[in-house]
């Protein structure tokens, strides 16, 4: 992704030793960064164009998208709540070159890079479990490290069963979804982590919905 730079590919420690004796022994790599970037954005597995039907929630959600909203999706067990979560940052405008390098850094910073690529060309989406800690939320740790809120950063956060999670957790997303970064500080160290993102929740219309599909399958 680095432009105006010279790459050039050797099969073998003799092709250097030729390269220093003669510059036009091997050519250079040719590589068009935009157009590869490019290509990997529009690359999903799943697409929001793939959900039938459900009018009235895909026009809400992409009024959310256009605006960068927040939203909660609220319905029965088996609605397409899930699944039209996770098909939101498909209809999200594409990552500039500076957002992907920005948010590949958090990445790498937390020891998550992209798997089989050297940047994130697609915005991120991060769905923790219930059961998440306040450190793993919004990062911490001895060495502080990015947490979910940052690891969302220009993208989508999906907190599914939002009743489940603990006021805890639920309360230390406040200051950082009103400031946009979080501040980790400890004894010795403070770090700043953005954590610009949609906030996506979904949860049934009442507890008694969850207890009655558990007691039916019990029986």
């Amino acid at each position: 992704m680095v432009n105006k730079l010279n790459v050039y590919g050797v099969g073998h420690i003799n092709d250097v030793i030729d390269f220093f004796i003669d510059e036009n022994s091997i050519q250079a790599t040719i590589v068009n960064t935009c157009e590869e970037f490019a290509n990997a954005q529009s690359d999903f597995e799943i697409d929001f164009c793939d959900v039938k039907g459900q009018e009235n929630i895909k026009r809400a959600l992409e009024i959310a998208a256009a605006g960068g909203h927040n939203a909660i999706l609220i319905g029965p067990p088996g609605a397409g709540k899930t699944m039209l979560a996770k098909r939101l940052p498909t209809i999200l405008p594409p990552l500039t070159l500076q957002e992907a390098l920005e948010t590949t850094k958090i990445h790498s910073v937390a020891g998550k890079p992209p798997e089989n690529a050297t940047i994130i060309s697609k915005r991120p989406f991060r769905s923790p479990h219930h059961t998440i800690s306040d450190v793993a939320l919004v990062g911490g740790g001895g060495l502080p490290q990015p947490g979910e809120i940052s690891l969302a950063h220009n993208g989508v956060l999906f907190l599914d069963e939002l009743p489940e999670f603990t006021r805890t957790v639920l309360e230390v997303m406040r200051q950082p979804m009103e400031e946009r970064r979080v501040t980790i500080s400890r004894a010795k160290i403070a770090m700043d982590f953005p954590s610009s993102f949609m906030l996506i929740a979904s949860m049934n219309p009442c507890s008694c919905v969850a207890f009655f599909q558990i007691s039916y399958n019990c029986l």
